[in-house]
């Protein structure tokens, strides 16, 4: 698949979109697990994507780094279980990931899930096939673009996706998760390329001044 096919499509199916590609550019979805983390297995970037989850990708890439080293540089299984929790803990995760991180190691120590052979799990069903305490949604749904690199996938619970709808539309609140499916209806088959294209939007100065801009002049427009 080809960044300009996908864009070239989104661009076609919604004008704020095309307005994003003009100003963003057409950030590549997949090239996540090359941010600073070993890609060698499939196991330690979803130990990212738990570590990760309601922190910032800063944040979680600091503390699965601190862990990895007490692993002597890459997170596996069994590095994992050999870690007590307060080790965990000490590198900056909480009791509850610290426990998510170690049964994800166990499950898949004991041939419970694998995670090197995952080709079969379907977009929907992905918690259900994912069962490991700690991946929910939305840790399935990374794992699934980042590691799987599924193309048609739109994370609507994601609070970076909404806020950038938000402001690149011009809403006066963050959609909720039934109306950011509903919105991306249109941009399917490569719904995986509107959030790559959406999460780079935040990034962008122009989105927050515009944002502002427009809340200014709502402001004066009531004033007179």
């Amino acid at each position: 698949m080809s960044l300009a096919t996908a864009y070239g499509h989104l661009a076609a199916a919604d004008p704020v979109l095309r307005r994003l590609v003009g100003s963003v550019g057409r950030p590549d979805p997949f090239t996540w697990q090359e941010r600073g983390h070993p890609a060698s297995s499939k196991f330690a970037p979803m130990a990212l994507h738990i570590i990760g989850q309601q922190i910032s990708t800063t944040a979680a890439l600091a503390i699965f780094g601190r862990i990895s080293a007490s692993m002597g540089g890459e997170a596996t299984p069994a590095g994992l279980l050999d870690l007590p929790e307060d080790r965990l803990r000490a590198c900056g995760l909480s009791r509850a990931k610290a426990s998510y991180l170690h049964d994800l190691a166990r499950r898949q120590a004991q041939g419970a899930i694998n995670l090197e052979n995952m080709a079969y799990v379907d977009d929907a069903t992905a918690p259900a096939d994912l069962a490991v305490r700690g991946v929910g949604l939305w840790s399935a749904q990374m794992f699934l673009v980042h590691q799987l690199k599924r193309p048609d996938l739109l994370p609507a619970g994601d609070i970076g996706i909404r806020r950038a709808i938000e402001r690149a539309w011009r809403l006066d609140a963050v959609p909720g998760v039934e109306e950011t499916r509903r919105r991306a209806l249109p941009w399917a088959p490569y719904r995986t390329y509107a959030a790559a294209l959406l999460w780079a939007s935040l990034a962008t100065p122009l989105a927050f001044a515009e944002r502002r801009g427009d809340r200014a002049r709502r402001t004066l427009g009531a004033a007179q």
